[in-house]
């Protein structure tokens, strides 16, 4: 068994579902630790954060990840157990496999090769884990860039461990992301009886017009990084329960995911003024998950470009499509951060795997990058 392939399992093993670490980053601090690095837990809340850094120097190289998974849901649909990984034809199974403790795995194996020749290297080497990304990401890597940013400890190159393979290891990375902006629309009524509707004031007719306007609305053309803007309604609710009673409001959530074309405050001044238009008496409550971030052509895409050509094969495509990730967290220190991981055709579902082989090629892949980056 390969140094990664045992440490994804071990990690694994954990059952840590958001927000639980449940004893993963005390062992990646050990075996960390055992590098000469210095180890700074950062919890807050029911949040487990890890920032660990080797040297004092610049630029500071970052690895990025999150300890923490999805539920399994019920553990009978999987073949195997969800928190008991197994391999099978090739394929290492369990939560977690790709998405994302087997590029975990894979920094760590990768910076312990990359220190053991010896060879001396320019800059800092750094470690940001958190067990609170697949959940309201709160407590997590937001809250450690808090804390670096206010002692000035700045990030230059930053990989993330997110799964951005598409048919093949390292054919996407992802450069950016879309911004992610949640709206709660709750249009209010009068309660009343079916069979006397002039007594009554409808939401859920109310509502028909104005949510299809904001459906059909243009809200941008995109650029050359990003796709168009897109609005969609995620869930509609309203009634009583009985089928003889108009309701007296209706609650529909939405999200926007925007482009850099796009502002929030513009989104949210444009959809008001799209609502304004109907004769809707209405309240609407707003939540960002994160701006759009992008990190344009430079040395870190330049040498990830390079260690895929060389190690992989293939030219790899730079996207900004999938849903958000911590990277929009630490992008806006001003940082080059990209996204580097292994396919994700399996993530977040039953039976989820990755390819053994995927996870010790990611693992030259990381070291590779490192010697381009911090050897050159």
């Amino acid at each position: 068994m390969t140094p990664t392939l045992s440490l994804a399992m071990a990690l694994m093993e954990k059952p840590s579902v958001t927000p639980d670490d449940a004893g993963c980053q005390p062992l990646l601090a050990q075996r960390l630790q055992a590098l000469g690095f210095v180890i700074e837990p950062m919890p807050f809340g029911d949040v487990s954060n890890l920032w660990a850094r080797l040297g004092n120097e610049e630029p500071v190289f970052v690895f990025a990840g999150h300890t923490d998974v999805v539920p399994p849901g019920q553990a009978q649909d999987w073949l195997s157990e969800p928190f008991a990984p197994v391999v099978r034809d090739g394929m290492l199974y369990g939560r977690g496999a790709a998405d994302m403790k087997g590029s975990i795995a894979a920094m760590v194996v990768a910076c312990e090769r990359f220190l053991a020749s010896g060879e001396p290297f320019q800059g800092s080497i750094a470690f940001l884990i958190t067990s609170d990304e697949e959940g309201v990401a709160a407590d997590g890597t937001r809250r450690v860039m808090e804390v670096l940013e206010s002692r000035g400890e700045k990030i230059h190159y930053c990989i993330v461990g997110e799964p951005s393979s598409s048919d093949t290891l390292g054919d996407v990375i992802k450069i950016g992301r879309r911004g992610s902006l949640h709206g709660l629309l709750t249009v209010h009524g009068v309660q009343g009886h079916v069979a006397y509707p002039h007594l009554a004031s409808n939401p859920i007719h109310k509502a028909m017009a104005p949510l299809h306007a904001l459906a059909s609305e243009t809200w941008d053309e995109g650029n050359e990084a990003f796709p168009p803007t897109s609005f969609q309604i995620s869930n509609i609710s309203s009634g009583t329960g009985a089928d003889n009673v108009i309701p007296g409001t209706l609650h529909a959530r939405f999200n926007f995911r925007f482009s850099t074309e796009l502002t929030q405050e513009e989104i949210q001044q444009r959809t008001q003024a799209i609502l304004d238009d109907f004769e809707l008496e209405y309240s609407l409550e707003w939540q960002l998950s994160g701006n759009p971030f992008l990190t344009r052509s430079g040395t870190l895409i330049d040498a990830v470009k390079q260690s895929i050509r060389h190690i992989c094969g293939v030219e790899t495509e730079c996207s900004t499509s999938g849903g958000t990730s911590d990277g929009r967290f630490i992008a806006p220190s001003g940082a080059q951060l990209l996204e580097l991981g292994p396919c994700n055709a399996t993530i977040h579902k039953v039976n989820e795997h990755v390819s053994i082989d995927d996870l010790e090629t990611l693992t030259r892949l990381y070291e590779d990058v490192m010697t381009r980056l911090l050897r050159a």
